[in-house]
């Protein structure tokens, strides 16, 4: 800011020019002028200072002006017009060729102070509510300039401010075309990069808006409009998984499919327009945001389904095969098919069937492979045919074995070019690049197929005429051999014998059956060549050469696991060898590589590796690099140790199991238990209710004597009511009691001399009777009783059982879990064991390194003293080194 001090002036400032002169007076009269059209005329005049060389002086002095004019004089939209214009003037990264000494950056300095005061922005959207074109214009403009100069902080403040996107989204739907595209590129700035941002654009129906925008100006025959529509499109798909779903569900995919319909233009008519062009390679673009190869395979595969639902991946195949495309249009619609393509089963097998129109028809694998071998085709084209063909066989079992099926001998058509062909001639190229790219597409053909990897071998090739046909395996070994081939031809065949032997024994017999490929491959490790390519080269072959070891059948007495071992050790050394391995990942082109599958190389000698080998080679590295260093002993150590831990895993998974069968036992048990409470408490119930019954009975048989005496000695007429009667009133009628009981004396002294004898057989007839029920209430008692009792005594018999089988259980438990417990001490010294021989390895390395160094510091003394001390000796003093 020190900058605007001398257009600011102050005590120690410099005298101000006569234009800054100028603009003070009219900021003071911008500001103090009660006068609408003074103001105005003010406001008028700044802009045309702005526009010119007193664009500092109108920055510094005027912006707080203006701005308060925005907010005071909403009514005027002449002098707000005025005002929009010269705050766009002065915040402008355009600057004019009478502007001397001003900072490149004066723009982007006027506009954070600007956006200083947050209100501002808000100032600026809600004057976007003017419909009127003088003062909306100037105001989409404003906003486009501040996102130019200050995109992060703008997006921010634009997406806290109230209806702000939306407000923005609106002007899509103005039917002034001027300011509906100027609003496309405001929406291009504000949606870039800004992932929250992007999701409020698409879900306030920006793509319905889009296209429709597109399709009204003529699909990819459009003009820039078309561009600008696209590139907003790509700005809210790219890297944006809830926009990508949005226009995947919402079918807008199938209305793509018109886009691609294009009309070629032949070479005498000067091919297509620029605008179409660049119209097509960002629609192209847009698609490859849907289908890239980042997004995860289910959310793709969605994707990819409905391109080949839509027609979109016809349509593409359609402008692959078509004559007249532009170079660069083929090359993004190569890349656009083989990521529709990549890993979805359905596409895959479309592809494969798609004919080029020839005469004969050829399909289109055979078409792109020739241009990918043809050295006179442009390379990034080569480079998207090869990422295309890697789309196809990417987890593509048929389509893999289909290719090794072209390379073997066949009954087909002489003339008919294959697949194989095409690769063998590219694969023993004199171009470098061809070679290169012919190698990756085989390693691509038997990546992760052992059964592939074996039928390869049975492929024979004749190097010349009448000569005797070698293998494939032995010519890729004799073109690294032979003389000195280029550095792609070196790296090209190495991946591809690398990617050959791995996981397969079979293929590493086969290799180690020429005593000469090992001589090639020590020999490479073991220069001493500093130069960083050529560190790469021996990296790869020292990789080869573990895979030699590490797959190695041993059924070549020469070259089994502990020769080959012994060689790298005597005529490479173990250090060296692992320096080499770490040599490759450490290069930037097999960092760059391994980050996309895609190839990012701009010229042709940057392209050395492939995605797919490196991370062959990072999941091999360290196996690898183990097998060499430990050897059999520690292998077999480790893998003792892994049989043991295994051995113990089993065991306690199997006491696990029966822990759970004991305690599902003893669930039951403890059901049992509850059970046999339950009837316990059952047989409790019965024998309470039997002694009631008891005394019921009892009482009943006892109390029959008293009714008896009373109706015999009664009046016959008289009811047992009524004695029962005249007993309750006794207390309180005692006179009547005494008149009643002197007649039932007299009574009973008739009744006796009438009436006793009938009496006293009833009595006994129904004391028989009674004491018949009793006996029979008896013995029924006694039965339950006795049934009860049998049932308690085989309960108490269950529930000692129940409880001797719960003691042994837990005995049984018992021991278990000491002989867990053990077992967990037993791998936990044998796990402190190995660390203490791992330990005790590094600690003989480490000698042995003091001790080597020692050595070269003693021998180059001896050199220094004048004696003499030959090569041979020092390799004779490493060989007597312990």
């Amino acid at each position: 800011m020190d900058y605007f001090k001398k257009y600011l002036g102050g005590e120690n400032g410099s005298q101000p020019s006569d234009g800054a002169d100028t603009v003070t007076k009219l900021c003071e009269r911008a500001r103090t002028s009660t006068l609408l059209d003074d103001r105005r005329g003010a406001v008028r005049a700044l802009r045309s200072l702005a526009k010119g060389k007193f664009r500092v002086q109108v920055g510094t002095q005027a912006m707080e002006i203006l701005t308060d004019i925005l907010e005071k004089d909403k009514s005027d939209l002449e002098i707000i017009s005025f005002a929009l214009g010269a705050l766009t003037s002065v915040m402008s990264e355009e600057t004019e060729e009478d502007e001397i000494d001003i900072p490149a950056d004066i723009g982007a300095q006027f506009t954070e102070m600007f956006i200083k005061t947050e209100s501002n922005i808000s100032l600026l959207l809600s004057v976007l509510d003017e419909y009127d074109f003088s003062v909306r214009r100037p105001a989409v403009n404003l906003i486009t300039t501040l996102l130019t100069n200050k995109a992060k902080a703008v997006q921010e403040l634009i997406l806290v401010a109230p209806q702000g996107v939306p407000k923005l989204m609106d002007l899509l739907c103005d039917n002034r075309e001027v300011i509906r595209n100027d609003a496309l590129l405001l929406l291009i700035k504000l949606t870039k990069g800004h992932n929250n941002i992007q999701k409020i654009v698409a879900f306030e129906n920006a793509y319905e808006r889009i296209l429709e925008i597109v399709y009204g100006e003529g699909l990819s025959d459009g003009g820039i409009v078309v561009e600008d529509c696209l590139l907003l499109l790509l700005n809210l798909l790219k890297e944006n998984k809830s926009n990508q779903t949005l226009f995947v569900e919402g079918n807008y995919v199938s209305k793509l499919t018109e886009f691609f319909k294009v009309e070629t233009l032949a070479a005498d008519d000067g091919g297509w327009p620029a605008q179409k062009v660049a119209n097509m390679h960002c629609m192209l673009q847009a698609v490859r945001a849907l289908v890239s190869p980042s997004i995860s395979q289910k959310e793709r595969a969605v994707c990819q389904k409905r391109m080949n639902q839509s027609g979109v991946l016809q349509q593409l195949c359609t402008i692959l095969m078509a004559t007249g495309i532009p170079a660069d249009v083929l090359t993004e619609c190569i890349n656009t098919v083989a990521e529709v393509i990549r890993g979805y089963p359905d596409n895959q097998n479309y592809f494969a069937s798609v004919m080029a129109p020839s005469n004969p028809p050829q399909p289109a694998i055979v078409v792109l492979l020739m241009s990918m071998v043809n050295d006179k085709q442009p390379f990034v084209l080569r480079c998207a045919v090869l990422y295309c063909f890697e789309c196809f066989l990417y987890k593509n079992d048929l389509g893999q074995s289909q290719i090794i099926a072209t390379l073997l001998p066949t009954s087909a058509e002489i003339n008919q070019i294959t697949a194989g062909q095409l690769l063998c001639s590219g694969l023993f190229s004199s171009d470098a690049l061809s070679t290169w790219f012919a190698s990756v597409a085989l390693l691509h053909t038997v990546l992760g197929k052992i059964a592939n990897k074996e039928t390869l071998l049975r492929v024979q090739l004749a190097t010349s005429v009448g000569t005797a046909p070698i293998t494939l395996l032995q010519q890729c070994m004799n073109i690294l051999s032979q003389g000195s081939p280029h550095l792609q031809t070196k790296l090209g065949l190495l991946m591809f014998l690398i990617t050959w032997l791995a996981n397969s024994p079979t293929v590493a017999s086969a290799f180690l059956s020429n005593p000469s490929n090992i001589s090639y491959l020590t020999s490479q490790v073991s220069s001493h060549d500093s130069d960083e390519c050529e560190l790469i080269v021996q990296g790869l072959c020292a990789f080869l050469l573990g895979l030699c070891v590490e797959y190695n059948k041993d059924d070549n007495e020469k070259f089994d696991k502990q020769s080959l071992r012994a060689i790298i050790d005597k005529r490479i050394g173990f250090e060296v060898f692992a320096d080499r391995l770490s040599q490759v990942s450490k290069s930037e082109s097999y960092a760059l590589a391994a980050k996309k599958p895609y190839i990012f190389a701009k010229q042709a000698d940057q392209v050395l590796f492939d995605h797919e080998f490196t991370k062959l080679y990072k999941s091999l590295e360290v196996q690898l690099l183990n097998s060499i260093t430990k050897g059999d002993e520690d292998k077999e150590r480790v893998a003792n140790h892994d049989s043991i831990v295994t051995q113990f895993k089993e065991l306690i998974r199997v006491q696990d199991v029966e822990l759970a069968e004991l305690r599902t036992k003893l669930t039951g048990y403890d059901v049992m238990s509850s059970e046999f409470e339950q009837l316990k408490q059952q047989i409790q119930d019965l024998k309470d209710q039997n002694s009631l019954l008891k005394t019921q009975k009892s009482g009943q048989v006892n109390g029959f004597d008293q009714p008896i005496k009373d109706a015999v000695s009664s009046e016959p007429s008289q009811s047992l009511a009524e004695i029962q009667t005249l007993q309750s009133q006794l207390d309180q009628k005692n006179v009547l009691i005494a008149d009643l009981n002197s007649q039932i004396e007299q009574l009973k002294v008739s009744e006796q001399t009438s009436a006793t004898p009938s009496s006293s057989e009833s009595l006994l007839e129904l004391r028989n009777q009674l004491k018949a029920e009793h006996d029979s209430i008896v013995n029924s008692l006694a039965a339950e009783k006795s049934k009860l009792e049998a049932d308690l005594t085989s309960a108490n018999g269950r529930l000692s059982e129940t409880q001797i089988e719960n003691t042994r259980l837990k005995t049984e438990l018992d021991s278990l879990k000491a002989e867990l417990q053990a077992a967990k001490a037993t791998v936990s010294q044998l796990e402190q064991s190995i660390a203490e021989k791992e330990s005790e390895g590094e600690d003989l390395l480490l000698l042995l390194e003091t001790n080597s160094e020692k050595i070269s510091s003693m021998k180059s003394r001896l050199r220094e003293l004048g004696e003499q001390v030959s090569e041979s000796e020092d390799e004779e003093g490493d060989e007597e080194e312990p």
